[in-house]
């Protein structure tokens, strides 16, 4: 567990600074088709329904929890959040991060590939089991109690997500994103009041649920003059793009492909499980790419798909790893060959997503667990230009918990009720309140003490 002393990050709350200077409080997005707009930094919130927004009179701390598709294990991240007059003060506290038990880890896989429901229900129990311990560990090596702890914000393991809409007869088309984890379980063993399934309201209000985390990009990466691409090198590689100067409401996000997976999957296979990723891209780094390999990855519909758009396992799933492992041997490339060209793949579905901005791009910031593959950075710097390439360390955030304390920070927004999904990323109707809430045997007595405040 590391302590990060230190490392501050301004986070920009200015969509919604209007509200938070109005007096009392105002209705937030709803379902209502009646919109009366506010301006608020480039989206208006319609005259609706389900509940208000209040202004943030006091600090919070509180954890967010995170586990991606590259099923690696879970990110903590403790962060002190502070109300400022247009911002939010972010300070990462502390972070951890626990790989899940090997045999937890294959059920987990087994379930996406071939679970029952009987799986799911056992392993959403597990999930959050683990998620739990992550969180109390966190916190007794922080050396804060848990009563100093406001929420924790839990976006829980993706099992199933399918942004893609299903007519089903009786009911018509639906969407839907599954992810398990259960936040009872957390709240219970922490005490603490949970926030999660995150996904879910924007996948009700028309959206693909994905990505989430370019609310949080926006506030802490945008740049009055540059414009900037976020890459999230995660299980799945995702953009977003940051107009210098830009609102909310000009941010375009969306993924671009199997990143990790990919190349965590490749290696699984080259050694029978034995090696589950390539450390730091030592083999990827050796080698070369090749070309044909390398041209046969872009040739899958999800690449040529036009944004807004989202994926995961459910398209790039082992069967996937296999066919370009079988590629490979076809080519009769080496481990370090395949997995050089995956990386020169991946890049270039990044550089290539560049056709859909509309805009230049200047800097490119780069975070998630692929910044450490020396194979897959050396790739995209060949791809988008070496100068504009950076990690996001370069600007002082934590690259491997920005996710983690994303959702940290949506649980707090969610109990003061601001929306933190983004219409133009996702597709849905109109900004909404994000997650459900499992209180904590904290909730009955901080928010009575919040509710007599205000």
């Amino acid at each position: 567990m590391q302590v990060a002393a230190g490392i501050r990050a301004r986070v920009c709350d200015r969509s919604w600074a209007f509200l938070h200077a109005e007096a009392g409080s105002v209705a937030v997005c709803g379902a209502s088709s009646d919109w009366a707009f506010r301006r608020l930094n480039g989206y208006g919130v319609p005259a609706g329904s389900v509940g208000t927004v209040r202004k943030a009179t006091t600090a919070m701390k509180c954890l967010g929890l995170m586990s991606g598709t590259s099923l690696d294990g879970v990110d903590c991240a403790m962060v002190d959040i502070r109300p400022g007059r247009f911002t939010l003060r972010i300070t990462l506290l502390a972070h951890r991060t626990r790989p899940y038990p090997p045999a937890l880890r294959q059920r987990l896989l087994s379930l996406i590939q071939s679970g029952t429901t009987e799986d799911v229900c056992r392993l959403h129990v597990a999930v959050g089991e683990v998620f739990a311990r992550v969180a109390n560990q966190t916190i007794r090596q922080a050396r804060v109690s848990a009563d100093e702890i406001a929420l924790i914000g839990s976006h829980g393991q993706t099992v199933w997500h399918g942004p893609g809409r299903m007519v089903l007869p009786g009911v018509g088309s639906v969407r839907s994103s599954l992810q398990i984890g259960d936040p009872s379980v957390i709240a219970e063993r922490t005490g603490i009041t949970t926030v999660a399934d995150f996904r879910a309201r924007d996948v009700a209000a028309g959206g693909e649920g994905a990505p989430l985390t370019p609310y949080l990009h926006h506030q802490l990466f945008l740049s009055r003059k540059t414009s900037r691409l976020v890459v999230n090198l995660g299980g799945i590689a995702n953009v977003t793009y940051l107009p210098g100067g830009g609102t909310l409401k000009d941010v375009l996000a969306f993924d671009t492909g199997p990143c990790n997976l990919l190349l965590d999957g490749l290696i699984a296979m080259a050694t029978n499980g034995k090696q589950l990723m390539d450390r730091n891209g030592v083999l990827a780094s050796r080698g070369h790419h090749r070309e044909p390999l390398t041209a046969s990855l872009l040739t899958h519909a999800f690449c040529s798909r036009h944004p807004p758009k989202s994926t995961g396992r459910e398209e790039f799933d082992e069967w996937y790893v296999q066919r370009v492992w079988q590629r490979a041997k076809q080519h009769r490339l080496s481990l370090a060959d395949t997995l050089a060209s995956g990386c020169a793949g991946i890049a270039r579905t990044i550089r290539q997503s560049w056709h859909w901005l509309p805009g230049p791009v200047d800097e490119v910031i780069v975070g998630g667990g692929g910044v450490r593959n020396r194979g897959l950075m050396r790739a995209l710097r060949q791809q988008c230009g070496s100068s504009r390439v950076m990690s996001m360390e370069s600007v002082g955030v934590n690259s491997k918990m920005v996710e983690a304390m994303a959702f940290a920070v949506y649980a707090c927004q969610t109990i003061r009720g601001i929306p933190t999904n983004l219409p133009s990323v996702t597709g849905a109707r109109c900004p909404v309140v994000l997650g459900t809430i499992a209180p904590g045997r904290n909730a009955s007595l901080r928010f009575s003490r919040r509710s007599r405040s205000q």
